[in-house]
């Protein structure tokens, strides 16, 4: 119990939230990369995605090589990016994060997208061509409404891995609330160590409550699609 005071005190002590190395400013770098990077992977994998799933093209094999990329752990997708933004000149600390974050994301999003727009009810979409519907207005106006809650999730699944993944950029320089935790581990002050994590795991829960929010606002009435992400 003594403890889980000391980390309370540590998290409500407004000392510890003040200036660029404080609670406040490292929330806010943590925040503002998961965005920037689950906004960079959703516009490059979300066209991707549904263009694939809509022709029918290539689905097995698209899928097939995104889910050999989740496979890497995240730790191993860190470290590779640090050797790559250091040989363009970006250093080290932001870039590296940024790129490993961004491909970390990249493949719930596809995936998600790809499986969303295939699984839309084939009797519905060839009502749609029945009625003249044009391949780009049966797109629009069918197959993406309907395969929104699938893709929604997939942009949570990336969005949460994010969250978490984020905290492994302090080890190549950056900042966010991982810093907590490797300086903590460094100094052996395991309150700091667990006030950070525990921040990490709050704003996860967060994130995927947002989301889950988004994912019941966004369903078509009448549509039960389940979002699932794999």
């Amino acid at each position: 119990m003594d403890f889980l005071g000391d980390v309370l005190a540590w998290l409500t002590d407004p000392a510890n939230w003040e200036g660029e190395r404080g609670i406040g400013n490292r929330l806010v770098e943590h925040v503002l990369i998961s965005i920037e990077t689950v906004a960079i992977a959703a516009a490059i994998a979300l066209p991707a995605g549904i263009a694939i799933g809509h022709s029918h093209r290539w689905p097995g094999l698209t899928t097939g090589v995104v889910n050999i990329a989740r496979a890497i752990p995240s730790f191993a997708v860190v470290a590779l990016a640090l050797p790559f933004a250091i040989r363009l000149g970006l250093g080290i600390g932001y870039w590296p994060t940024f790129l490993a974050l961004v491909l970390l994301a990249l493949p719930p999003i596809f995936t998600n997208a790809v499986t969303a727009i295939r699984v839309v009810e084939p009797r519905v979409v060839e009502a749609a061509r029945g009625l003249g519907m044009r391949e780009r207005e049966l797109l629009w106006q069918v197959e993406i409404p309907l395969a929104v809650p699938l893709i929604l999730a997939g942009v949570r699944v990336a969005a949460v891995q994010v969250v978490a993944t984020a905290t492994l950029g302090a080890l190549v320089g950056w900042g966010g609330l991982g810093r907590f935790i490797v300086d903590g581990f460094a100094v052996q002050d395991n309150v700091r160590v667990f006030g950070g994590a525990l921040l990490v795991a709050l704003l996860a829960v967060l994130t995927e409550l947002g989301f889950a929010a988004l994912s019941r606002w966004r369903s078509p009435r009448g549509v039960a699609q389940t979002a699932v992400a794999r």
